[in-house]
């Protein structure tokens, strides 16, 4: 990029978070995904801290359990410890602890859901008998925001904390409290039509996945008090940024409105990244660096990165992956999830969140996607998704979808999280 003007970040958008690394054409349909825990003392469902005294701490822990499994332990980018998995993949601390599992990209959801389970089902195990229970729920069930601390206070970390307090409440609640479940897509040969499909798609996978009614011990009122504090976060860097006669150009505009917030303040104030180009006072590095501080539902990263599930149970991992490989990568599935879901729609991203499949419009088109993806996994084939892969997932929509439920209609407590 040799300047930062419109056209030329235009065009940045266009070959870097949408356009596809020259390896993802050798293996089409390659699928990923990021399983996020957030981890309490099984005695007294208090926040482990990641070192220290108290309750278990979750480092030395991963030390041990990594030196038996062969992991790596180096830093991230960021300056925080990281382990490197034989299998490809990575687990990372997020701001408040929660630890989270990449997997890398894999030419098949059965051969992910392999990595999967073959990674969190021993890690899960063995923290128990260390009195860590990884919880995979979208929100803390049992602690209020003083309960869990800001423990990564790297440069980005606490430039995010400081301006995310200036709106709000919940920005602190998001880094320190949130687990998520996240799918990552190739574009391949239909990228459009998937990015809009993937969009329509966030508020059902909100609403099919949510398991967090419960936040610091008290019933929230809503299906995935996650997404509820997604929706409060900041409205400048998240939600539906969508367009669809010109889907970079809304991103574009999307990214230069939302504030800068790792750059400094002006006169007290965090400008937008496009004044800053205007005033002559950021580079294409600081470009790259602002991309990473947007949180969109559906995030273009050379892939799409699919982001509105709550943390996801592992016995359930093989459902949200047929919803989003069945969607997407099946050509006749994608138009009839196209047809049956319109244009991507910012109020029942915010009602989803709340309400779940109690309400009968989305608990009925939910039901039909499910049912439209499962058909498109089908028809990729036993290679691709095994059938008692495919089965497993046929199981939690049949348990949950098909019935107007989400895994938070379990909950009294937080019970669905174990």
């Amino acid at each position: 990029m040799s300047s930062l003007t419109r056209a030329a970040l235009a065009a940045d958008l266009a070959t870097g978070a949408f356009g596809a690394a020259p390896s993802a054409s050798l293996t089409p349909r390659r699928i990923g995904a990021e399983a996020e825990f957030l981890p309490v003392d099984t005695a007294t469902g208090r926040r482990c801290p990641i070192e220290g005294d108290g309750p278990p701490a979750t480092l030395p822990f991963l030390r041990r359990f990594g030196h038996r499994q062969g992991w790596t332990e180096t830093r991230t980018s960021k300056g925080t410890p990281c382990f490197g998995l034989p299998d490809g993949g990575t687990l990372t601390f997020e701001p408040g602890g929660q630890l989270e599992y990449s997997a890398p990209p894999c030419p098949s959801p059965s051969v992910l859901l392999g990595l999967l389970r073959s990674t969190v089902l021993p890690l899960r195990a063995a923290a128990a008998g260390e009195g860590i229970t990884l919880l995979a729920v979208g929100i803390d069930p049992y602690n209020a925001i003083d309960g869990a601390p800001l423990l990564l206070r790297t440069n980005r970390y606490q430039r995010m904390a400081d301006y995310l307090a200036t709106r709000g409440p919940t920005g602190a609640t998001m880094m320190r409290q949130t687990a998520a479940f996240q799918v990552a897509l190739d574009l391949d040969d239909e990228p459009w039509q998937r990015w809009r499909v993937l969009n329509a798609a966030a508020p059902y996978v909100v609403a099919i996945f949510a398991n967090s009614a419960v936040y610091a011990g008290q019933h929230t009122g809503c299906a995935s008090a996650r997404a509820q504090v997604w929706r409060t976060l900041d409205p400048a860097r998240t939600g539906l940024p969508w367009n669809e006669r010109a889907p970079v150009d809304a991103y574009l505009d999307f990214a230069l409105r939302a504030p800068a917030l790792l750059r400094p303040t002006v006169d007290d104030e965090y400008l937008a990244f496009g004044a800053l180009i205007e005033r002559g006072e950021v580079t294409a590095e600081d470009w790259h660096d602002h991309l990473t501080t947007l949180f969109p539902e559906v995030r273009p990263r050379g892939h799409f990165e699919l982001r509105s599930a709550d943390a996801v149970a592992p016995q359930w991992y093989a459902a949200p992956l047929a919803l989003a490989a069945g969607i997407a990568y099946d050509p006749r599935a994608l138009r009839a999830a196209t047809d049956l879901l319109g244009a991507p729609d910012g109020e029942l991203l915010e009602r989803a969140g709340r309400v779940g499949l109690r309400d009968p419009d989305t608990a009925r088109t939910a039901g039909d996607l499910a049912t439209i993806a499962l058909e498109g996994c089908h028809a990729l084939g036993p290679g691709y998704f095994h059938p008692a892969d495919l089965e497993q997932a046929r199981a939690f929509f049949d348990r949950y979808t098909w019935r107007a439920r989400c895994p938070a209609d379990d909950m009294g407590s937080a019970e669905a999280a174990a």
